[in-house]
């Protein structure tokens, strides 16, 4: 099956670029696509120094849905946005009065992963933090969630008015370039050992499957070969995988019918509010997108946002702004004008209290609820 690649390589413009990232991206793009991906045919995707989250978000979405492995090769920088204090990945317009509205957060990254097969995505990363972010990490970890093997590392912010080089991206690519590609954790392994060879890890956050580590003196010496894993045990059939294959399959009904059984087993086995429970309630709004069907779609994201506000969530948390931001893009690509007026008015009523990042979204519920309505009254 071919495999994906994104080549993603971003950082501001101007004095608030703490790393030269778009420099990578000649060297891996001289790699061959096969070998970037580990499988034998590969489409490779580029962004360079992209203005728009919205651009981005939009490739990551198509990436994360095409069927087979996914490899992302991430180049930046990180900076806090100031009202949240969530992490965000800078891009060409960001400052850091701004971050909140024209960086990429990084918990879109864990969203649109999410529904991947276990082991089907790997993330290499090179990533430098400005200090507020760096002190940050200190205390909460950056991951992309279970499912997702991230590899990289997190360098401290530069010498003041210093330009960093993106010293393990372009290490790895150099690597690759060979024409040969490891597992990824030998990889990772092997591009460490180069970098670290003589100054050492100096500080740098190593990013390992689901493990962040701050660490000055991780670095395995040079000379050492690691073991041959053990052999695993045989895992038991995973929920998500299956759904997957349906979803493929065109089995769409049967994703939906499988996605319920196990938001009943949640439902059941932790209570209402409970994460469990909210992942299933949201595989099944994702699952009814992917079918095609935007108001079940829609529906389905709008339960997911009361369930997390009767929670107790706050109507900023991410997860919140996620689910009526989907709620949201679902409800604008009906076409049943008669279901869409149906459920606007709950729209409108968590718009005005989950408001989201972009400017003007209650209002352009109440415009188009006002088209819907002239509809209604001008049929005969």
């Amino acid at each position: 099956m071919p495999g994906t690649v994104l080549l993603l390589a971003a950082s501001p413009a101007g004095k608030g670029c703490l790393v030269d990232a778009a420099s990578v991206l000649p060297v891996l793009a001289a790699v061959a696509p096969p070998v970037l991906s580990g499988t034998d045919t590969a489409n490779v995707v580029e962004l360079a120094d992209p203005l728009e989250p919205q651009a981005v978000l939009t490739r990551l979405r198509a990436a994360a849905g095409a069927p087979g492995p996914l490899t992302v090769f991430l180049t930046g920088q990180l900076q806090l946005d100031r009202r949240q204090h969530l992490p965000h990945l800078a891009l060409a317009r960001t400052t850091p009065a701004t971050v909140r509205y024209t960086g990429f957060p990084w918990h879109w990254f864990r969203e649109e992963l999410r529904l991947r097969p276990p082991g089907a995505t790997t993330v290499f990363a090179d990533l430098h933090a400005d200090p507020e972010t760096w002190q940050h990490l200190h205390t909460r970890p950056l991951d992309c969630g279970p499912t997702v093997l991230l590899h990289g590392r997190i360098a401290p912010p530069p010498r003041r008015r210093a330009l960093a080089i993106p010293a393990y991206m372009k290490t790895l690519a150099t690597i690759l370039r060979s024409g040969h590609r490891p597992d990824p954790a030998t990889l990772h392994h092997q591009v460490l050992t180069r970098v670290y060879a003589d100054a050492g890890p100096q500080g740098d956050v190593i990013l390992a499957p689901n493990q962040p580590i701050m660490n000055r003196s991780w670095l395995t010496p040079p000379s050492y070969s690691p073991p041959p894993p053990p052999a695993a045990a045989p895992a038991p059939p995973d929920p998500h995988a299956a759904l997957t294959a349906a979803v493929q399959d065109g089995r769409h009904t049967e994703a939906a019918a499988l996605a319920a059984q196990w938001e009943q087993a949640a439902l059941r086995e932790h209570g209402p509010g409970s994460q469990e429970a909210l992942h299933w309630m949201e595989v099944r709004a994702d699952l009814a997108m992917l079918a095609g069907d935007a108001g079940r779609s829609c529906e389905a994201w709008l339960a997911v946002a009361a369930a997390r506000l009767s929670a107790g969530q706050s109507p900023e948390d991410p997860a919140v702004e996620a689910a009526v931001d989907r709620a949201h893009h679902q409800w604008g690509s009906m076409r049943d004008a008669a279901r869409a007026r149906e459920l606007g008015p709950a729209l409108a009523d968590l718009r005005a209290r989950v408001p989201g990042r972009r400017e003007g979204a209650l209002d352009h519920v109440h415009r188009r609820l006002r088209r819907l309505q002239g509809q209604l009254q001008t049929q005969p």
